[in-house]
């Protein structure tokens, strides 16, 4: 706590001043006398309660004045608070669909593991704007940029294998995300391509997705998934479903162009860990910036002394009617 102006504290001194020009007064009431045989009656009797009653008026009414002067020297107090502003970044997780995404060298799968370990990824960013895109032979966006964490986590939930035409249309799915940013305003922009195989469909090439994706100013990630060489694959047979070691194709070489065109990388996972430690690397990339401001938030304590001095003069006042009509 501190005063706003406490040179007014000197005024102090008045309650001081009333003090003693009251014990004087009642020094010089004390003078008369009258002589008496004996005074141990009144020595065995003592001080009433009413004596020291008298003066309670007097006390409250100094306390009240110095209550006054401090309040109009008007303490507060102070605290120093932070305001944190968040520069977030727009990104679109941009997913791979399509049934190679069922191989088991991930597991339980790949997409399955790529789903959970999304849904990570996005729990750990809350100031950010995020979207979801699927692509198998064609794409389409599952979630538009938002920063409902709760809808992002469930639509993320239902991305599965059957919901699109099969194949594998890597510029359409890029494409299709960079189309999501295109009215963003957020300083960066980020995609993060996650694929199992090679191009084999789409209206629009992956270099053309990615001319455009960097002349937007979009960042792309791009992380190939799967085992080196094969991985068991689940295949319906006329005997049930069975696993069966399919070569594992990934078009590393344009996954690494699209990186290198847009300011991005490339990784690679082989396996659940191998994963969530390239986006626990993503996330550590691409930080949002935030901006710190201190500044000091008052708190104002005088109406507290008013209020204790406002009962002392009621209590001065109703103390000087109790006393008037005592016997």
């Amino acid at each position: 706590m501190y005063f706003e102006y406490p040179r007014l504290l000197w005024l102090l001194a008045l309650p001081l001043l009333l003090v003693a020009h009251y014990l004087y007064l009642e020094l010089r009431q004390r003078n008369p006398r009258m002589r008496v045989s004996t005074a141990a009656p009144w020595m065995a009797a003592g001080r009433s309660p009413l004596a020291l009653l008298v003066h309670l008026p007097f006390v409250l009414r100094t306390a009240a004045l110095c209550l006054i002067i401090i309040a109009i020297a008007r303490p507060r107090s102070s605290t120093e608070v932070e305001k944190i502003d968040t520069e977030g970044i727009d990104i679109v997780l941009t997913m791979d669909v399509s049934t190679s995404m069922l191989a088991r060298d991930f597991k339980p799968d790949r997409i399955s593991a790529a789903k959970d370990i999304a849904i990570e990824f996005i729990s750990q960013r809350p100031s950010d704007r995020m979207g979801i895109v699927v692509f198998a032979g064609e794409s389409y966006t599952q979630c538009p940029l938002t920063t409902d964490r709760a809808t992002l986590i469930n639509l993320m939930k239902e991305v599965q294998t059957d919901l699109i035409e099969d194949g594998t249309a890597i510029g359409n799915g890029l494409s299709t995300a960079v189309a999501r940013m295109m009215d963003s305003d957020a300083k960066s922009r980020v995609v993060i391509l996650l694929t199992d195989g090679v191009n084999n469909r789409g209206e629009i090439s992956p270099e053309t997705a990615a001319e455009i994706a960097a002349t937007y100013g979009v960042r792309v990630y791009t992380i190939g998934v799967g085992a080196n060489g094969t991985a068991p694959y689940p295949v319906q047979t006329p005997w049930g479903v069975e696993l069966q070691d399919m070569q594992v194709e990934i078009d590393e070489p344009l996954l690494r162009s699209i990186a290198d065109q847009t300011g991005g990388r490339y990784f690679r996972a082989t396996d659940n860990t191998k994963l969530s430690e390239i986006y626990t690397e993503i996330n550590k990339m691409e930080k949002a910036r935030t901006t710190v401001d201190s500044f000091p938030v008052y708190k104002e304590l005088f109406e507290g002394y008013a209020l204790a001095a406002l009962l002392c003069l009621l209590l001065e006042v109703l103390l000087r009617f109790l006393i008037r009509r005592l016997p």
